[in-house]
């Protein structure tokens, strides 16, 4: 546990490096390196004031909005920000001489880099665009169904992954079940639906799993429900586009052969930076991408084929790591939680208001959604959106896709204060009435 002191310190080089960035027509772009945080603060800095505010120093975000629509994609703190806009003239500057000369060789350390960060080997990841291509070319690239096997996913899994499961049935004959998570969701629940979606399909060969789902923020037991999927002889794709940077996690804890992962997202790195994970002895199970002959049939990298990369955005991935790490995804995870239950706790009890995630331990992180009673349609929501916007200055946005009718979810950011959940607060008590 680190001391007041240790954690003072930290927060005082913080401070002095959000100072230097944010000062106007400083020329010299700010690096991750030079900032002096713990790697691990862990669950004690959740509610520290001083800490939190200079963490939120490092992120220039406007004034006109409380912006509680993290999910999408999330924001570059200044360091990275700099750090890509010098990749990018790099880039621009020294064109494909830099391309075909070195960038193969700069970015294999950084893919070693990340795979140390996620727990694994270098020759289990390839980078993708981001976590909907790294998903798609795992599912369409399975080759171990048949004709009349069964694949399942649930209604919380992500669109372009359910689309895919869908193709399935055209691209190998497969049957496709889709079925409900229960709400309210328990943990119990959770597994006992899963477990009888497992015993009900006898011919299941392969199931979608979404580690914590971008339509309500639910986080799933993923290990638990790839272990009954295991026995039964079903293999398990997980969408951890969500999840890593906002849940303290390596990749082995997932227990899972085949991931999909964002990095745009809560790693804070450049739009368009994901990639995917296949276990060493499975590669054989998913295809080369499109027939590639780039890379050897052995090399993770025949299974994606994006083309010409965002060179600089990829090039930027150590600096997005090292503040990362520097932050400390257990300190991510007990603050974007704190931040959740802040709202929650005194929003649950207003009336017709329904929350969508659990208070209970791990099975949900920072992102939650909402509804009204009898609220359910596109049009309700996209009104309730509206109001928040125009009447309260809150941004959020609509989720469809859940079984029991639309909804809306609310997803902090690291930058995001009490006071802003406060403003939450209030503006659902007004609607409310």
């Amino acid at each position: 546990m680190i001391t007041s002191s240790e954690r003072r310190g930290f927060m005082l080089g913080l401070a002095a490096t959000a100072t230097t960035v944010a000062s106007v027509g400083r020329a010299v772009a700010q690096t991750a390196s030079s900032l002096t945080l713990s790697a691990a603060p862990g669950q004690a800095l959740a509610t520290d004031a001083p800490y939190w505010a200079a963490v939120r120093s490092l992120y220039a975000v406007t004034p006109d909005i409380v912006n509680l629509e993290n999910g999408y994609w999330g924001v570059m703190a200044e360091p990275v920000r700099r750090e890509y806009l010098a990749k990018t003239d790099m880039v621009n500057r020294d064109n494909s001489f830099y391309a075909r000369n070195a960038y193969g060789r700069e970015i294999e350390p950084i893919r070693a880099a990340l795979a140390a960060a996620v727990g694994c080997s270098v020759e289990e990841i390839a980078f993708t665009r981001g976590a909907t291509e790294a998903l798609q070319l795992l599912i369409a690239g399975y080759n171990k169904l048949k004709a009349g096997d069964t694949v399942l996913y649930a209604d919380l899994d992500y669109d372009s992954m359910q689309y895919a499961m869908n193709w399935l049935k055209d691209r190998r004959g497969v049957d496709v079940v889709r079925f409900a998570i229960p709400e309210p969701a328990t943990r119990e629940a959770v597994l006992q639906t899963y477990q009888k979606q497992l015993e009900s399909n006898p011919k299941a060969r392969l199931l979608l799993l979404t580690h914590l789902s971008h339509r309500t923020g639910l986080v799933i037991p993923v290990a638990e429900i790839a272990a009954m999927a295991r026995a039964r002889g079903v293999d398990v794709v997980v969408d951890a586009a969500h999840s890593w940077g906002q849940i303290d996690f390596n990749v082995g804890d997932l227990q899972s052969d085949f991931v999909g992962f964002n990095l745009h997202k809560w790693i804070g790195a450049p739009l368009g930076t994901g990639f995917m994970y296949i276990k060493k002895d499975r590669l054989p199970d998913i295809d080369r991408a499109l027939g590639d002959e780039d890379f050897p049939l052995a090399d993770i990298r025949s299974r994606v084929h994006t083309g010409t990369a965002n060179f600089a955005a990829f090039l930027t991935l150590p600096t997005a790591l090292k503040l990362h790490q520097e932050i400390g995804a257990r300190a991510k995870q007990a603050r974007l939680r704190h931040l959740r239950d802040h709202w929650v706790s005194r929003a649950r009890g207003f009336k017709g208001l329904e929350i969508l995630t659990p208070d209970e331990p791990g099975m949900a992180a920072g992102i939650t959604s909402f509804r009204l009673a009898g609220k359910t349609s596109a049009a309700d929501n996209n009104a309730i959106v509206a109001e928040l916007r125009d009447k309260h200055g809150i941004f959020s946005v609509r989720r469809a896709g859940v079984a029991k009718g639309q909804c809306i979810r609310i997803s902090p950011a690291l930058y995001t204060t009490e006071g802003d959940m406060d403003k939450l607060v209030a503006a659902l008590k007004a609607i409310t009435g």
